[in-house]
C-alpha cells in the first residue's frame, strides 16, 4: 500500500488515515469543484506511514516514556520534554518506502504543473484528532509555506511530523482528554496560492462571538494568511447576510478597515525557516480594503456551499492569488465553540460599574475577567505566570496555550478575531482583548484590572477590579406576556447578541448612534468635501479612504449600521428613527462646528422634522433616505420601518412624509410603514390629525414629560420633578393610545418608564399599549414581571 494518497481520491471517510485537515481538503476537491469552490491540489502522507516511521528503532517507546511521566502544568518541564521529543523525530530518517513514495508523488505534481520552475508548495500538518466537531486543534502543529524542491519538502515533512509534540500540542491533547499515542500525523503537500502578492484570511459561517448563524464573518489582509492566523496583523472584517446572498441581493452588512500594518511575503529562499518574512505595508494601502465587495460576496457564496455540504458551521481559510486574481479555499474545519453552545440557554456577563479605561481592542468571548496584569515578552517567561493573572503579550499564539487556561483574561497588542489565539481563548472560555496596539506598554505588571468583552465589538481594559455578574436566561422557559416586548438597540455591534434575548423586534434604533459611531463626520462636511480647509479635508480623507466618495462613505456606513440591526432581528420589525441630534451634538462631529448654530436650548431647537425640511439640512436628510432605501429595497430587509422624531405640526409631518416619498420611501410601497414619535403635547392633542399622516405612534415619554411639565430634564435643579406618572403626562399618553386603538393603528412606547416604574407598565397595559421597547438589560426582568400580571 502506498504511503501517500492524492487529495482527489480521499474524503472525510479517510480521516483516520490522513487527519482532519487533509481529509477535508480531499472532500472539497472531490465534491465541491463543480460548485465553483477552488482548492489547490496535492497529496497527503498516511497515518500508517507516520506510525511506521515512529516504530523504527524504538522511537515510539522512547516518546511514550518521556511524555507519560510529564506534568504539563510544569511549563519548564513541558518545554524540555517537548524539545527532546521533537529533536528525536527530526533526527529519525524516513523509511525507504515512505521517502520513495513522497519523491514519486512530488515528481508527478511537478510534471502536471503549468509552471514547474516557479511553483512552490505548502507543507501542512493534519492530525487524526484535529478539526473535529468538538476540538479544533487550531494551530497546534506546524505549517510551512513557499517550500521549493523535493529535499526542502522532505525536510518540511520531517518538521511537520515533529510538530505533533509541540509544547502547545502536548498540553492541548491533555486538556481535551486525547491520548498522545492515539493521535497520528499526516503531512499534506499542496500547491501554493500566490497570496503573498494578493490577500488572504479566515472566514466563519457563523458569528464567532454571538453564535448568530445568518451571517458569514470574513477577515482579510494583504499577503499570506499565516499573518492573520498567527495574530500578527489586525485584518479587515466583513459580515455578509446569508438570506440576501441566496436571493442574489447586495449582502454586505458590515465593512471594517483593519490596520494591516504588515504582510507576510515570500523571500528569495524556499527552505524551511527562510521562505517567508514580514514586510511593512505602505500607509496608503493600510487605509484601503484588501479585497473588493465582489470578492467578499464570492467568498461568502463559497462559505454557503461548504457549510451546506458539511451540514454544520465551518471555519475556513482562503487566499486570493495575486497572479490569476482568483479566490481559493485552503482548508475547512468545523467551528467548535458557539456551534456547541446550548441554544436554549443565554449567558450574559454584565459590568455593574465603570472605571478608567486603560486600553481597548477587539473583544473575544463576550465575558468579563479580572486579575493582576502579567506582561510577558517571551514564552520563556511562562513560569512567572500565576493562576488568575491577566496575561498581557504582544501576541498570544498557540504556544502560550499551557498558561492561557490559567489566565482570568488575555490582552494582546496584535491579532484579530479569527487568529488561532482567539479560537483557543474561546474554546477555553477565557475573555480576550486582541489588537490593542499598546497593551504591553500601557499596562503595568501587578496592576489590578477588569477585562470586559461584554460591551459589543470593543474589548475594554479598566483599572481596578470592578463589579460584574453573569446572568443566565432559559429561553425555552419564558412565560407568555400580554404585550409585545421590543428592544432599544443603539449600537449595531451588539445587535447579533441582543437578538438572542426574547423579543418581538426593535422598537427604537437610533440613527444618530449609528452616525456618531460609524461615521463621526458632520454630513455637510462630507457634502462640502472639496471646499473644506486643507487640514480638515486631510482628516476627512483619512477616514473615508476605503470608500469611493464622501457621499458613498456616509450612505454605505449608515446602510451597514441599519442592516446589521435589521438582519439580526429579521423577520421581526425594526423601527429606525431618523437622526435626532441636537445642534450641540451635531457640532461635536468632525467639521460640525462650522455648520451648527449656537442655540440657547437645543433640546427644543433645530432638531427632528424641522431640520429635515430645512434647506440647510435637506441634502443631509437625502443621504439618510438613500441609505434606508438601499437597505429595504436593494438588500431586501423590508422589516425596517421608519420613524420621524419631534414633529411639531401636522404640516411639518406631511412635509417630511412627502420628502421621504421623493427619496423613494413612499408609505405603503414595499410594505413601508412610517411611524411618528409621539413626544410633544401637540401630538396627543391632535392625535387624529397626525395619524392621518403617519402609520402609528411610538411614545417618547422623556420629551413628553419635560414638555408637559415645562422642565429641562438635563437640569439637576428641577430633576426631582421629572416623573412620567404625573397625571398631566398620563392624560396625554392616554389620549395618544386611545386614538391609535380606535383607528387600528400601531402604538408603542420606547422609553425606560415601563421598566423603571412597574405601576406605569401596569397602567400602559390597561390602556391597551401594543408594545414596550426597553433597553436590553431590562428585557428579561420586565418580561417576567409583566407575565405575572
Amino acid at each position: 500500500m502506498s504511503s501517500v494518497l492524492w487529495f482527489h481520491e480521499i474524503g472525510m471517510r479517510d480521516l483516520p488515515q490522513v487527519g482532519g485537515k487533509n481529509a477535508s481538503l480531499g472532500e472539497m476537491v472531490s465534491h465541491l469543484a463543480d460548485a465553483g469552490v477552488r482548492v489547490p491540489g496535492g497529496f497527503a502522507t498516511t497515518a500508517d506511514a507516520y506510525r511506521a516511521f515512529l516504530a523504527h528503532d524504538g522511537l515510539a517507546d522512547r516518546i511514550r516514556s518521556e511524555v507519560e511521566a510529564l506534568d504539563i502544568d510544569d511549563v519548564a518541564a513541558l518545554a524540555q520534554v517537548g524539545a527532546q521529543v521533537r529533536r528525536w523525530i527530526e533526527e529519525q530518517p524516513f523509511p525507504a518506502d515512505l521517502e520513495r513514495d513522497i519523491r514519486a508523488a512530488f515528481a508527478t505534481l511537478l510534471a502536471d504543473d503549468p509552471d514547474p520552475d516557479a511553483v512552490t508548495w505548502a507543507v501542512r500538518s493534519s492530525a487524526t484528532a484535529e478539526d473535529l466537531p468538538d476540538a479544533s486543534f487550531a494551530g497546534q502543529q506546524e505549517t510551512f509555506l513557499n517550500i521549493g524542491g523535493i529535499d526542502d519538502v522532505l525536510q518540511a515533512i520531517s518538521r511537520v511530523f515533529a510538530s505533533l509534540y509541540n509544547d502547545r500540542a502536548i498540553a492541548y491533547r491533555v486538556h481535551h482528554g486525547f491520548d498522545h499515542h492515539d493521535v497520528a500525523l499526516s503531512a499534506g503537500v499542496q500547491r501554493m496560492v500566490r497570496s503573498d502578492i494578493g490577500a488572504s484570511g479566515v472566514l466563519f459561517t457563523v458569528d464567532t462571538e454571538s453564535g448568530f448563524d445568518q451571517a458569514v464573518f470574513i477577515t482579510s489582509s494583504y499577503g499570506l494568511g499565516e499573518a492573520v492566523v498567527q495574530g500578527a496583523v489586525n485584518p479587515d472584517e466583513f459580515y455578509v447576510y446569508k438570506p440576501a446572498l441566496r436571493a442574489g441581493r447586495p449582502a454586505i452588512l458590515k465593512r471594517q478597515v483593519g490596520e494591516k500594518a504588515v504582510a507576510m511575503r515570500y523571500t528569495d529562499g524556499t527552505r524551511v525557516g527562510a521562505s517567508t518574512a514580514f514586510e511593512d505595508v505602505p500607509l496608503a494601502d493600510r487605509r484601503l480594503f484588501s479585497i473588493t465587495d465582489a470578492e467578499v460576496e464570492e467568498l461568502a457564496r463559497h462559505a454557503l456551499v461548504i457549510e451546506e455540504h458539511y451540514g454544520r458551521p465551518m471555519d475556513v481559510e482562503w487566499a486570493r492569488d495575486g497572479l490569476d486574481g482568483k479566490l481559493y479555499i485552503l482548508q475547512a474545519r468545523p467551528e467548535t465553540v458557539v456551534s456547541r453552545a446550548d441554544g436554549n440557554v443565554m449567558r450574559r456577563f454584565v459590568l455593574r460599574e465603570r472605571g478608567e479605561v486603560l486600553v481597548a481592542g477587539r473583544a473575544i468571548g463576550q465575558k468579563i475577567g479580572a486579575g493582576a496584569v502579567r506582561v510577558l515578552s517571551d514564552i520563556g517567561q511562562m513560569d512567572q505566570f500565576r493562576p488568575g493573572d491577566v496575561l498581557v503579550a504582544d501576541m498570544t499564539d498557540p504556544d502560550w496555550e499551557p498558561i492561557m487556561k490559567r489566565a482570568s483574561a488575555i490582552v494582546t497588542d496584535r491579532g484579530g478575531r479569527t487568529c488561532h489565539a482567539a479560537i483557543i481563548a474561546r474554546e477555553l472560555g477565557i475573555p480576550a482583548v486582541v489588537g490593542t496596539g499598546s497593551a504591553t506598554r500601557d499596562l503595568v505588571d501587578g496592576t489590578e484590572v477588569t477585562v470586559s468583552c461584554a460591551e459589543g465589538d470593543d474589548g475594554i481594559v479598566y483599572r481596578g477590579r470592578l463589579g460584574f455578574a453573569e446572568e443566565e436566561t432559559h429561553l425555552d422557559a419564558m412565560p407568555d406576556v400580554p404585550v409585545k416586548i421590543m428592544m432599544n438597540v443603539g449600537t449595531p455591534d451588539q445587535a447579533f447578541s441582543f437578538s438572542r434575548l426574547p423579543n418581538r423586534g426593535v422598537g427604537l434604533a437610533r440613527l444618530e448612534f449609528v452616525i456618531n459611531r460609524q461615521i463621526g463626520i458632520h454630513p455637510r462636511a462630507l457634502l462640502d468635501h472639496d471646499a473644506l480647509p486643507a487640514v480638515l479635508r486631510a482628516e476627512v480623507d483619512e477616514r473615508i479612504a476605503a470608500y469611493p466618495s464622501p457621499r458613498e462613505y456616509f450612505v454605505r456606513r449608515v446602510a451597514e449600521g441599519v442592516s446589521m440591526i435589521a438582519a439580526a432581528f429579521a423577520p421581526e420589525p425594526v423601527i429606525v428613527r431618523m437622526s435626532d441630534f441636537k445642534s450641540n451634538e451635531y457640532a461635536n462631529l468632525l467639521g460640525g462646528d462650522a455648520y451648527e448654530p449656537d442655540e440657547e436650548n437645543p433640546m427644543i431647537g433645530w432638531r427632528g422634522a424641522s431640520r429635515y425640511v430645512s434647506p440647510a439640512f435637506r441634502a443631509c436628510f437625502d443621504m439618510e433616505c438613500e441609505a434606508l432605501r438601499f437597505v429595504r429595497d436593494e438588500m431586501g430587509l423590508t422589516n425596517v420601518k421608519i420613524m420621524i422624531p419631534f414633529v411639531r405640526t401636522v404640516a411639518e409631518g406631511r412635509a417630511v412624509v412627502d420628502l421621504l416619498a421623493e427619496n423613494g420611501l413612499r408609505r405603503g410601497e414595499n410594505g413601508l410603514e412610517v411611524i411618528m414619535m409621539c413626544e410633544i403635547p401637540a401630538n396627543a392633542l391632535l392625535a387624529d390629525e397626525f395619524l392621518d399622516v403617519f402609520d402609528g405612534f411610538s411614545i417618547g415619554s422623556n420629551d413628553m414629560t419635560q414638555l408637559a411639565l415645562g422642565l429641562d430634564r438635563d437640569s439637576a435643579l428641577v430633576a426631582s420633578t421629572f416623573d412620567e406618572r404625573d397625571p398631566a403626562v398620563l392624560k396625554l399618553l392616554g389620549m395618544a393610545i386611545e386614538a391609535c386603538r380606535r383607528r387600528g393603528q400601531y402604538v408603542g412606547i420606547c422609553g425606560q418608564g415601563p421598566s423603571d416604574h412597574p405601576d406605569l407598565a401596569e397602567w400602559l397595559l390597561d390602556q391597551g399599549i401594543e408594545s414596550m421597547s426597553l433597553n436590553p438589560d431590562t428585557v428579561v426582568e420586565t418580561w417576567t414581571r409583566l407575565a405575572r400580571r
